[in-house]
């Protein structure tokens, strides 16, 4: 069981689809030693995929397979993993190609993730990239990581929250996500967006914050200008903010969408909760990622994904699987340094919520 009083708590990282990047960009982290200062990270793959992933990168590492916790040695220029046995061989998977059994690998190790996480034998999990295609190519109907999190903990409401750019930065937070924009207005009900402002207020007291100061945007233009452009406004999103402000969180809105995230950037808020998806990966995305115009490769990603309102802590990298990049030793370990850094934040400060 996870000691909650160990300095360094055990972080399990999954590898995602074999296929992609997660494993280059889990051994590239894992090079960085201060890891080790802040946590136990052990990796959740399979041992011919790990072997690519030392070759892709030319990282040197002992790898050392763990049955349980109390089988690491948790020390720079070692990689504990637990393999999940699906990938047996080099040949069962390639880079950049879509493919059953590698969907299979990365529902396995996220499921793996999530017991250990459940059993208390990991503090947090922290997830690298899957691709959805090759998820219901293995048989298994998940929208993403989010709906297999909340399926498997039995958890019915949940938020996506993503963070860029640290304490300063923009954190976001979701009422509807991984739908299509008819199903998102149907969705966004006074119910759910009064949910997703607790998650906020709860999210970012995980953070480290005492008062959150969450600004609630609006759907529709200039946040409907008092009914002119649409009523959901007026409907669901104002009365969910009525009831959040009676329960004493600081709750400011509806704020039109598209001063929301400047204001926030400027400090006037901590935290914006979002109607649907685009709304707030737009201007997250524009915030954390560079690009360079010359090269046309990513010089900056900086973001992260974590699942608000589960059982378990569960941050992510927020990008997706870069088949293009694939065993190509040039993806960016940028977002998932993040991603750890924020599940061990987390849960040194959830014991204290």
């Amino acid at each position: 069981m996870v000691n909650s009083n160990n300095p360094r708590p055990y972080i399990g990282i999954t590898l995602g689809d074999p296929t992609g990047i997660g494993l280059e960009i889990a051994i590239k982290a894992l090079s960085h030693n201060d890891i080790y200062d802040k946590c136990i990270p052990v990796l959740i793959g399979d041992t011919p995929v790990i072997e690519d992933a030392l070759k892709v990168t030319n990282i040197t590492f002992t790898l050392n397979k763990i049955s349980s916790i109390n089988g690491t040695q948790s020390k720079p220029g070692t990689v504990d993993y637990y393999p999940c046995g699906i990938i047996i061989q080099k040949g069962d998977y390639a880079f950049g190609a879509l493919g059953k059994k590698s969907g299979e690998a990365a529902f396995q190790y996220v499921i793996k993730g999530i017991d250990l996480a459940l059993k208390g034998e990991i503090a947090a999990i922290v997830t690298n990239p899957i691709n959805k295609e090759a998820i219901h190519l293995a048989g298994h109907d998940f929208a993403g990581h989010t709906e297999i999190l909340a399926h498997y903990t039995n958890t019915e409401d949940y938020g996506m929250l993503l963070s860029a750019g640290g304490s300063t930065g923009l954190n976001v937070i979701h009422v509807t996500t991984h739908v299509s924009m008819r199903q998102a207005c149907d969705l966004i009900t006074e119910k759910r967006v009064l949910r997703v402002i607790r998650l906020a207020d709860e999210a970012l007291k995980m953070m480290g914050k005492e008062r959150p100061r969450i600004a609630v945007a609006g759907l529709n233009a200039h946040a409907s200008e008092n009914g002119l452009f649409g009523r959901k406004e007026e409907e669901s999103i104002i009365p969910a903010i009525k009831k959040a402000k009676e329960e004493g969180l600081d709750v400011t809105g509806p704020v039109p969408p598209d001063t929301v995230f400047v204001k926030t950037l400027g400090g006037a808020f901590d935290i914006v909760v979002a109607m649907y998806h685009d709304q707030s990966h737009i201007p997250l995305k524009l915030y954390g990622f560079k690009m360079d115009p010359v090269t046309g490769r990513f010089s900056q990603v900086s973001g992260i994904n974590t699942t608000i309102g589960l059982p378990i802590i569960r941050t992510s990298v927020d990008h997706g699987t870069a088949f293009d990049k694939a065993g190509k030793n040039e993806a960016n370990e940028e977002s998932l340094l993040d991603a750890i850094a924020m599940a061990v934040t987390i849960a040194k400060n959830r014991k204290n919520i």
